[in-house]
């Protein structure tokens, strides 16, 4: 309990390094027997920033769990994704979501929206030896910039190297299907209400080509997480504002099935 650094995660390495993500030691062989989650989405538009993810894990071709959840509240200003190893992504949210809160009451104040990009960037490098056994988790980070006043989209790889997307960017197995979907629909006008749209479109499609992504299911009423950040806050959207739109979404398909 003695003061000093401001970062948990620099804390648990002096106190308790063994509970860190990354510091389970090294494995005999490469892991592929595990749960993965994909797809994440983000859009940005004039008032904020949302993002959403579908609900898929997947253990190899069998489908692990249905309803997973993988977009979170970070802090008040901003949320996170994540895609990979559903044991490490959950694990690294939960230690990012602490280090946000641990810096903010040391310090009495909170970080730059950049700067809490370049904290998990660090944290992800912690995790490098397991990705490279095969655990990897990759983020996908997202907020309102308070002092620039609008939406900002961080992306990352495995060593954690960091980049800025402008305007929407999409992470997992189901990605490039996903980018393709938002690519034709995002533009610099969007309101929310139509940027929700867009994403859940965005899901559906990569649901449609990708078999572990998840498409909305409606009969369990298991809909993507949605949520947003604006200079309001972080807010997500319930079950009954996604169910609403993903029921537009397949009804417009259903009148053109090919898209």
């Amino acid at each position: 309990m003695t003061p000093g650094t401001s970062s948990f995660t620099e804390f648990l390495a002096m106190a308790a390094p063994e509970l860190l993500p990354g510091a389970r030691g090294s494995l005999p062989a490469a892991v592929t027997e595990v749960a993965h989650g994909t797809t994440i989405v983000a859009v940005t538009y004039p008032g904020g920033v949302i993002m959403a993810g579908d609900r898929r894990a997947t253990m190899g071709n069998v489908i692990a769990q249905r309803d997973v959840e993988k977009v979170f509240h970070a802090d008040e200003y901003s949320c996170v994704g994540y895609a990979g190893t559903a044991g490490i992504g959950a694990d690294l949210v939960r230690l990012f979501q602490v280090e946000l809160e641990h810096y903010e009451k040391i310090e009495g104040s909170t970080l730059s929206l950049h700067a809490k990009a370049n904290r998990l960037s660090f944290m992800i490098k912690n995790n490098l030896g397991l990705a490279l056994q095969g655990l990897a988790v990759i983020p996908l980070y997202a907020g309102y910039d308070l002092d620039a006043g609008k939406g900002r989209i961080f992306s990352y790889d495995i060593t954690g190297s960091r980049a800025e997307e402008h305007g929407f960017q999409a992470i997992g197995s189901g990605s490039v299907f996903a980018r393709g979907a938002l690519k034709k629909k995002v533009r610099d006008d969007l309101t929310q209400d139509a940027t929700v749209r867009v994403a859940v479109e965005a899901l559906y499609d990569a649901a449609d080509e990708d078999s572990a992504t998840g498409g909305p299911d409606l009969s369990r009423r298991i809909y993507p997480v949605v949520a947003s950040v604006t200079e309001d806050g972080f807010r997500r959207f319930t079950d009954d504002e996604v169910g609403a739109v993903v029921e537009a979404v397949v009804a417009g398909r259903l009148t053109n099935p090919g898209g």
